[in-house]
């Protein structure tokens, strides 16, 4: 027991190390991307400070239209990055920024991805990625692994498959779910008989030999923007982008979503052409019920889909995967490496239960991606690829299974500890329980919440919009100041009447980010309620707390 705990400690120790390294000085453009390479959050934390400029200040510097006439020497253009560029970006690898789905990256990421990009190799044609192709192949394979959970000789018959692909990588979590679902759409209606298939004859013919007036996707309301443009582009329409009500855990409401997948076939003539659970919301970080989902996609004879952008890594941790139970039983899963696989952005993945899947959406070319090649510009959306895949496959190389349950386990902990933090704490309300690494609170005094617990719903509904200004003034002041971050978002909060109210959201996935920051973000809001502009809105609330 013992010595298992020491390799745990050491392990995390090494992950620490991979995510910090020692100084380094910055001058020249050579000088600032050795800096940045050998210490990353060193490097951003002296370069990178507090946007003291509004965007309409920094977009001074960016006015101009004209292309410059005569070239220039690198040691100049190193000043307009290092003052313009570095001086104003948003410091996301801080331990402090807890808004957003970004982190620190692991320092290997740096160098690695100016190999990457000097190599140039385009992952459209095994032409131009000779070597690339078969790693994507196999990372791709991994993903699938984790997820399905496959034996060696279905990985040993499929990794390789000249006609076929386990899934596709992407740009992120958008063209994952965008090919999942034309993946869906072309499989509902392949070529049968007299109808040559929707990717020949349109999505009009499609129904007309179907019979029915149109197709739906059904997810909760607390689904991706992504899927609204997914149906868009596949001439599904917006309106059939069905959002399902959630229960107080914020998880679809199964009766719900049962009854509109009744209505839409019985009273509208459409046909749900797929029910997509998420694996950790973008708001609120909870998991759909997706085995029961996966039962009801099986009876309705529907696609599948899991978007679990950002919850899929879970899937590493043994003390947490069951969170995901039912995952493997989907038609698709979409996964992003630049979230919780700790990649620079631009990296998603998408991959397929059934190998054979993308055949759906093959296309071919006379002067590349032809039949019978290895090619996977053939079953992508995207053309031209950067060979993303090599850095996936350096974390999950050097961080490796364990390391990257170890980071999952953290994040989790953590914003359970943070959610104790806000629970005992009299001026904060917490508003949604982490479920993975990801929880809501608001500023929200306890005399306030009292005041609320016994008010009439119109006085509840005047409390709450003085404290939703209130909220956001916050968390506009913290953003400016740029010591520590948390992003707010609007949420149904089944205390208030299921009514929509402001709140912070957290996003806990750095691991540099320690309980004495979670601290440090609750005293400075503590201190921003008490500027001037904050005050006078308080003082207004004071009024429902003496009544």
């Amino acid at each position: 027991m013992a010595k298992n705990r020491d390799a745990a400690r050491a392990t995390l120790e090494n992950l620490y190390r991979i995510f910090t390294v020692p100084e380094a000085p910055d001058s020249t453009l050579g000088a600032i991307d050795q800096a940045i390479t050998d210490d990353v959050t060193g490097f951003l934390q002296t370069h990178i400070v507090a946007l003291e400029h509004s965007l309409e200040k920094i977009e001074a510097d960016f006015s101009s239209s004209q292309i410059p006439e005569e070239p220039t020497f690198v040691s100049t253009y190193t000043e307009f990055v290092q003052e313009k560029l570095v001086a104003q970006s948003v410091h996301t690898a801080a331990p402090g920024f807890i808004g957003h789905m970004t982190s620190a990256l692991p320092y290997f990421m740096l160098p690695l991805s100016r190999i990457m990009t000097a190599l140039n190799q385009n992952l459209v044609k095994v032409e131009t990625s000779k070597a690339f192709t078969p790693l994507e192949r196999q990372v791709l394979a991994m993903l699938h692994r984790l997820v399905y959970q496959g034996n060696d000789p279905f990985y040993r018959r499929w990794i390789h498959d000249s006609r076929h692909a386990l899934g596709a990588f992407c740009s992120g979590g958008t063209i994952a779910n965008v090919t999942a679902l034309w993946v869906a759409r072309n499989r509902l209606f392949a070529a049968d008989g007299s109808f040559h298939g929707i990717a020949r004859e349109g999505l009009a013919r499609a129904l007309k030999y179907k019979g029915w007036d149109g197709v739906a996707i059904l997810v909760s309301k607390r689904g991706h923007y992504s899927l609204g443009k997914a149906a868009d582009l596949l001439g599904i329409g917006r309106d059939n982008l069905v959002l399902v009500e959630t229960d107080d855990q914020n998880r679809i409401d199964l009766d719900l979503l049962r009854k509109e997948c009744r209505r839409l076939q019985e009273e509208e003539n459409i046909h749900p052409l797929a029910l997509v659970g998420i694996a950790g919301t973008t708001e609120t970080g909870n998991v759909d019920p997706l085995a029961a989902m996966a039962d009801l996609a099986t009876e309705l004879g529907c696609h599948f889909h899991v978007d679990a952008a950002w919850g899929g890594p879970t899937l590493f941790s043994s003390r947490h995967r069951q969170l995901l139970d039912g995952i493997e039983r989907a038609d698709s899963v979409t996964i992003d490496a630049h979230k919780q696989l700790y990649v620079p952005m631009g990296a998603g993945m998408v991959v397929f239960k059934d190998p054979t899947a993308l055949s759906a959406i093959e296309h071919h070319a006379a002067y590349i991606l032809r039949h019978g090649s290895k090619d996977l510009g053939s079953h992508t959306l995207e053309g031209s690829r950067p060979g993303k895949a090599m850095l996936v496959h350096a974390g999950l190389s050097i961080i490796g299974r364990k390391g990257y349950e170890l980071l999952i386990d953290l994040g989790i902990e953590r914003a359970r500890t943070f959610a104790a933090l806000i629970r005992q704490h009299p001026e904060f309300e917490l508003t949604s329980d982490p479920e993975l690494n990801i929880l809501t609170y608001r500023y929200c005094p306890q005399p306030l919440q009292r005041a609320l617990a016994g008010a009439p719903a119109a006085e509840r509904c005047r409390i709450n919009k003085l404290l939703d200004q209130v909220n956001q003034l916050v968390q506009k002041i913290e953003r400016e100041a740029g010591k520590t971050f948390v992003s707010r978002t609007r949420l149904r909060v089944p205390a208030y009447g299921g009514k929509e109210i402001t709140v912070f959201r957290v996003v806990l996935a750095n691991p540099l980010t320690t309980y004495a920051i979670l601290s440090e973000v609750l005293e400075e809001q503590c201190a921003i309620v008490q500027q001037p502009e904050v005050r006078s809105l308080l003082d207004q609330l004071e009024s429902f707390c003496l009544s």
